[in-house]
């Protein structure tokens, strides 16, 4: 009897097409798979997964499987099962819930207790706060988290070199570094970490722990990566200590790297064959996406980059409607030519693209008045609504009576008479009752008033009625408890009555969250972990019959049968933000403006408009504007321009021109200053000179740039 091939064993193989095959079948040396955008990634990081238990003949248990985002993540779970579901127990997380679940199991060797908290960037925040109170202002504090942020991200401790950090707070006579020194000794006194932390003292375990370090390494023979292009430095070196005798593949796309703002570094994957020896490339190129006509769009921006290992993205479909170009006046014109588009009635698969977050409320308006559907995706956070965090800050407080963020919020929340007096007269007891805020609460009450003692008491009163329903009740019957038992139910029903807001509905659906994790102390943590690591209310995937208005930050992962890209102005997008204002961006800032644009591009699945205004209203002041550089990349052939002038610009950029005291040069700038058009020529002789264009005596002399 004739042996089987590898197609008749595993059947799912014959789904891919040849390079995603070659990725699939792949193994020993490390493993870069370049994924363009549209090329069946997942299909091929959940087919390897499969491949590997089913024919490899590895243990679900011994492969980890890494994405960026728990919507990611659970969405590779589903695929995988689907294809293979004996490849049940494999580990699939975010790189932040693998941190921790590392240090929950080693915290005692990093001093950290079992049941920490994770604190978002709000936490973080109130943290500074407390810690400073008046001597920084609030501004300055969320620049202080920002900073601490990106410290972490690249694996920075305070006693390491922050010369890339501004010295900061002349008013708090501290630098840098011992504000962030502080900041992390009061975290740790209060036995929480934050997001940062997930990752670096990941990396601090396995480094200073060998012992662990082998154990993990033993337990995982497979690690696999994927969106590798939106890791920061603390992850990759994560990378670094996990990686030794197994087998490491990562699946990216450098021309979609747009997180560089959060901390993403590029160049990890741009360099993954140096810092990973012997790498095998392998390069996914065809797109089951976009028409041929809006991948020679994308491919003519993104081209101009030189930070790429590049690909050449192409596909069996049809070449499809031709890419339109529109010229409008105004916002309002914008926001019109957008309206007639939808006059067909396909909101459910148009997406409205923008750069910055303001330009939606002309689009807002409009669809307001006119009576047209539509939502703002990525703007809503549930677990960042104030009756939400209020609940879990109670929760938080049961499960770290430490948590000093978290006992501020609710000591006195309904009111219970416990004024900042008497909160201070608490925090200064804290030390002598071992951090134990709640022992704090007793050791005060002989030196309170009479109003804040007994508020105390009933405060103390209720958290030891939590703490008993803990130990008996299900999770959602806790925090059903919770709500009622501390005021918090009756608070925000006042308040629902005059405002209408949907606070109770949000408080029961709290309950709902809730309902999916096990009794006791145990289930409380995990539950705060999930919602620390997935706090993202609205849903970009789901479908709803309405018009989608969205950052093209936001469309990462997602595509519509329709995009329009507005306001494609210098200035807009690519957006200056880190040059004097109206002067163009370079070097890497514009490359990952380039790829923001390619993002929003390859969103589209039959058509793409890009949209560009004469003028623009921002900031209160009508400016009026230049075509973005990335339109004049796209050769003219690819565009249907709409809306065109039809005077030409006598002075484009590379043009020629010719000035009585310096001769002959070209024109290498332009921009607006007010309503005056400013150029900047090189000349012949080696010199560069100013000109508003409106009193210069610039003569052209010829007539292409």
């Amino acid at each position: 009897m004739p042996l089987k091939t590898i197609e008749e064993e595993c059947t799912y193989l014959n789904a891919l097409n040849p390079r995603q095959r070659e990725a699939v079948l792949h193994f020993g040396n490390p493993l870069l798979i370049l994924a363009g955008a549209g090329s069946g990634k997942t299909r091929v990081i959940t087919t390897k997964i499969a491949y590997l238990v089913d024919y490899k003949g590895f243990t679900p248990e011994s492969i980890m499987a890494v994405a960026f985002t728990n919507k990611a993540a659970d969405e590779m779970r589903e695929r995988v099962r689907a294809l293979y579901p004996r490849t049940e127990g494999a580990s699939i997380k975010t790189f932040h819930s693998f941190g921790a679940w590392l240090l929950r199991r080693h915290a005692h060797l990093l001093g950290l207790p079992e049941y920490f908290t994770i604190y978002d960037e709000e936490d973080s925040r109130s943290l500074l706060k407390s810690i400073f109170e008046e001597k920084i202002p609030l501004p300055e504090l969320k620049d202080l988290y920002r900073k601490i942020s990106r410290a972490k991200d690249y694996c920075l401790w305070p006693h390491d070199d922050l010369s890339a950090f501004d010295l900061v707070s002349p008013r708090a006579g501290l630098d840098f570094s011992d504000i962030y020194r502080l900041y992390n000794e009061k975290l740790r006194r209060t036995g929480n970490v934050d997001f940062g932390d997930l990752i670096m003292l990941s990396v601090k375990l396995l480094k200073d722990f060998p012992q662990v370090r082998q154990r993990i390494k033993q337990r995982f023979r497979v690690i696999l990566v994927d969106e590798y292009q939106d890791s920061n430095v603390a992850q990759f070196m994560l990378l670094k200590e996990l990686y030794g005798s197994n087998y490491l593949c990562v699946v990216g796309d450098e021309d979609q790297s747009i997180y560089g703002f959060r901390g993403a570094e590029v160049r990890n994957i741009l360099s993954f064959s140096n810092a990973f020896p012997h790498t095998t490339i392998i390069r996914l190129e065809e797109n089951y996406r976009s028409t041929q006509n809006i991948l020679e769009v994308a491919a003519s921006v993104v081209d101009h980059n030189v930070n790429r290992l590049g690909k050449t993205l192409w596909t069996k479909n049809p070449a499809g409607a031709p890419v339109v170009s529109a010229r409008l006046e105004d916002q309002t014109h914008e926001a019109q030519f957008c309206v007639d588009l939808l006059k067909d009635g396909n909101y459910r698969d148009t997406a409205i693209l923008y750069r910055m977050n303001f330009q939606s409320r002309v689009f807002e308006t409009m669809f307001q008045r006119l009576g047209i559907p539509y939502r703002v995706v990525g703007t809503l956070k549930f677990y960042e609504r104030e009756e939400v965090k209020d609940a879990l800050a109670y929760m938080a407080l049961l499960a770290n009576p430490k948590n000093e963020i978290a006992f501020c919020r609710v000591v006195n929340k309904p009111r219970r008479g416990i004024g900042a007096k008497s909160l201070k007269k608490i925090l200064e007891n804290r030390d002598k009752a071992g951090s134990d805020l709640l022992n704090s609460c007793k050791l005060s009450l002989p030196s309170l008033s009479a109003g804040a003692a007994s508020g105390v008491r009933g405060f103390l009163a209720i958290m030891e009625s939590l703490k008993a329903e803990l130990s008996r009740a299900p999770l959602s019957g806790l925090v059903n408890a919770l709500i009622l038992e501390t005021g918090l139910y009756e608070y925000y029903r006042e308040r629902e009555g005059m405002a209408g807001s949907g606070k109770m509905e949000n408080l029961e659906e709290l309950i709902n969250a809730a309902s999916e994790y096990p009794v006791g102390l145990e289930g409380l943590c995990f539950f705060l972990e999930s919602i620390g690591l997935n706090s993202s209310d609205e849903n970009p995937y789901r479908r709803t019959n309405q018009v989608n208005l969205i950052t093209v930050h936001n469309t990462k992962g997602l595509e519509f049968d329709r995009v329009i890209i507005t306001g494609l102005e210098d200035g807009i997008f690519p957006h200056y933000t880190k040059t004097v204002s109206g002067l163009p961006l370079q070097g890497d800032d514009l490359e990952e403006e380039r790829r923001l644009f390619y993002v929003g591009v390859t969103r589209a699945r039959e058509s793409l408009y890009l949209t560009s205004c004469r003028k623009r209203t921002v900031f209160g002041s009508l400016k009026k504007s230049e075509p973005s550089q990335f339109l004049k990349e796209i050769p003219k052939e690819h565009l249907c321009i709409y809306g065109a002038s039809s005077e030409e610009d006598e002075f484009p950029l590379g043009c020629a021109v010719y000035h009585d005291d310096y001769g002959t040069g070209i024109i290498t700038r332009k921009w607006y200053e007010e309503d005056r058009k400013a150029v900047i020529v090189r000349f012949d002789s080696g010199k560069s000179a100013r000109f508003i264009l409106r009193y210069s005596s610039l003569e052209r002399t010829s007539r292409e740039p």
